[in-house]
C-alpha cells in the first residue's frame, strides 16, 4: 500500500510540474519579444579636455598641430644645437650565445659630445629587419642594464629583443654610463650650465632621435620598421620620442612617471636639485599653474601609430595611477577618431614598478604584431592526418 501511495504522489507531483511548465511556457510565449535595455552611465574625468569641442577627424588634426607646437615648446626644442655628422664608431664586439653580435658603439650628438650605446645585430639575417630603440631606466651604468650585463635581467631589453630577431640599439642616457657627470649619475647641473634655455627632456628626446639616425644608417635595418620601448625613465623617453619623431612606427611604455595633473608630487618634474626634467617649468608650478598640455596630449600625438602603455596601480601613489587608467580611456577616444582603435592598448597590474614576465610578453607581442609581417604572428589550424 505504501508503495502504491508513493507512486500516486509521484504521479500527481509530476502532473503539477508539467502543468506549471506548460503554463510558464505559455506565459513566456505571450511575453513581449523585446527586453528592457539598461544604459551604461558615462564616465567623466578631467582628461576630457583632450577632445573637448572636437567632433570630426579634421578638427582633431587641427588640434593635434596645436598640441605639437605646445609639446615642442614644453621641451624647448628650438634651443637644441645643430645636429652634427654621426661619425659612427665601433669599439668592442662580442658574440652572444651564437644568436647575435653585440657592439659597443659611439656617435656624435653635439659637436663636442658623443653618445655611447650597445648595438645588437642578430646573426643569419636574410635581409633588412625591424629595429628597436631600447631605453633603460634610472640606473647608473645605463646601457649595461639594457644589455643584460648588470642589474635586473627583466629589464634587459636589448637581449630580449635581439634574441627575437630585432636589431636593437640601447643608448646611455646622457647622465649615465659612459657619460656620468663629475657630480654623479643623473646630475643635470652641468647640462643646464651649458644649455640654460633647453630642457633635460628635450636633450634626451633629441639624442634618442639621433639613435634612430644610427639605425637607419645600417644595411641590416628596415628603415620603415622602427620601434621604441623602455621602462621607468626609459618609459617616459618612449612616449616623448614617439611623439617627437614620426619615424617611430610602434611604441611600448612600461611604468613611466606620473602626469602633471592629479599628481601631488608634480614639482618633481621641475625640482631644484639632482635630475631636473623641465627646469623652465619651476616658476609656474610654484605658482600653482600647470602646463597647457599633459601626458595624454603628448601620447595622443603618436596616434594613429601603435602605442602600448603598461602601468602598476600600486606603483607610487595609487590615486594617481587610477587617474592614469582614466587618462588612457580618453586617449583611446583619439585612436577611435583616427579609425585605429586596434593600435592603442593599455595593461594595468598590481606588480608595482616592475618589468614582470607578463608585461615583457605583451611588449614583445606588440612589437611583433606591428613591426613584423602578419605571418610572424598568425595562428594556424592543426593539419588533418
Amino acid at each position: 500500500m505504501r508503495s502504491k501511495r508513493m507512486a500516486v504522489l509521484a504521479l500527481t507531483t509530476w502532473s503539477m510540474i508539467v502543468a506549471f511548465g506548460s503554463a510558464s511556457h505559455r506565459a513566456i510565449a505571450a511575453a513581449p519579444t523585446t527586453r528592457p535595455e539598461f544604459e551604461a552611465s558615462p564616465v567623466h574625468s578631467t582628461w576630457e579636455d583632450l577632445l573637448e569641442g572636437i567632433k570630426t577627424l579634421d578638427q582633431w588634426r587641427q588640434r593635434k598641430e596645436t598640441i605639437r607646437r605646445q609639446f615642442l615648446e614644453l621641451i624647448r626644442d628650438d634651443r637644441k644645437p645643430a645636429k652634427p655628422p654621426l661619425d659612427l664608431q665601433a669599439h668592442e664586439t662580442s658574440e652572444v650565445d651564437g644568436l647575435y653580435t653585440r657592439k659597443l658603439i659611439s656617435y656624435n650628438v653635439e659637436t663636442d659630445e658623443r653618445a655611447h650605446a650597445y648595438l645588437a645585430i642578430p646573426r643569419h639575417l636574410t635581409g633588412p629587419t625591424p629595429a628597436i630603440v631600447a631605453l633603460h631606466g634610472t640606473f647608473k651604468q645605463g646601457k649595461e642594464q639594457a644589455a643584460g650585463l648588470l642589474d635586473n635581467p627583466d629589464k634587459a631589453w636589448l637581449d630580449h629583443f635581439a634574441r627575437r630577431g630585432y636589431v636593437v640599439i640601447a643608448p646611455d642616457h646622457f647622465t649615465a654610463g659612459h657619460r656620468i657627470p663629475p657630480e654623479g649619475p643623473y646630475e643635470t647641473a652641468r647640462f643646464y650650465a651649458k644649455h640654460p634655455e633647453w630642457t633635460a627632456v628635450g636633450k634626451f628626446t633629441y639624442e634618442h632621435s639621433i639613435a634612430i639616425d644610427v639605425l637607419q644608417s645600417l644595411p641590416e635595418v628596415d628603415p620603415d620598421k622602427i620601434g621604441v620601448l623602455g621602462h621607468s625613465l626609459g618609459g617616459q623617453g618612449t612616449y616623448f620620442l614617439a611623439a617627437y619623431d614620426q619615424r617611430v612606427k610602434a611604441a611600448a611604455c612600461n611604468c613611466s612617471a606620473p602626469m602633471f595633473r592629479q599628481n601631488p608630487r608634480v614639482l618633481e618634474w621641475a625640482r631644484d636639485r639632482w635630475y631636473i626634467y623641465l627646469k623652465p617649468l619651476r616658476p609656474q608650478l610654484l605658482e600653482g599653474r600647470l602646463p597647457p598640455i599633459d601626458m595624454h596630449h603628448i601620447i595622443a600625438l603618436v596616434a594613429p601609430r601603435p602605442f602600448l602603455d603598461l602601468s602598476g596601480l600600486n606603483d607610487g601613489n595609487p590615486a594617481t595611477q587610477r587617474q592614469r587608467v582614466l587618462m588612457n580611456m580618453e586617449i583611446m577616444r583619439v585612436y577611435e577618431l583616427e579609425k585605429s582603435p586596434q593600435d592603442f592598448a593599455f595593461y594595468v597590474h598590481g606588480r608595482g614598478h616592475s618589468a614582470a614576465y607578463e608585461s615583457r610578453q605583451l611588449m614583445v607581442a606588440w612589437m611583433d604584431v606591428h613591426l613584423k609581417p602578419p605571418s610572424a604572428t598568425a595562428a594556424r589550424l592543426v593539419p588533418a592526418k
